[in-house]
């Protein structure tokens, strides 16, 4: 049996200087939701941890994936957000039905 984990990022001021300085970008996941972060680009991997509502993700790189339905639109487009952890990009708000980031090497 598994237990999820919810995390949020906290972000100040200082944190907003620093995102605006080096150009790094946050998206906000949909409103209400619960995200799964999965090991890969698909459904079929393991959820390794889930963000909560409000939660705000910086976008490595992206890659294609498992095509999913969710708030914005259906996607087969995955964003890396870290090492190993992949979210669906029909669950965040980039603003664009494409890529908006580099694609993953």
């Amino acid at each position: 049996m598994s237990v999820d984990r919810a995390e949020e990022a906290v972000r100040t001021e200082s944190d907003e200087a620093a995102v605006t300085a080096t150009a790094d970008r946050y998206y906000a996941v949909a409103p209400g939701v619960r995200l799964n972060v999965r090991s890969g680009p698909g459904t079929s991997y393991g959820i390794v941890r889930v963000l909560a509502e409000g939660a705000r993700v910086q976008i490595r790189c992206q890659t294609p994936g498992s095509t999913v339905s969710g708030p914005y639109g259906t996607s087969s487009i995955w964003d890396n957000i870290g090492n190993g952890e992949f979210v669906s990009d029909a669950y965040v708000q980039t603003g664009s039905d494409g890529y908006v980031a580099d694609r993953c090497s």
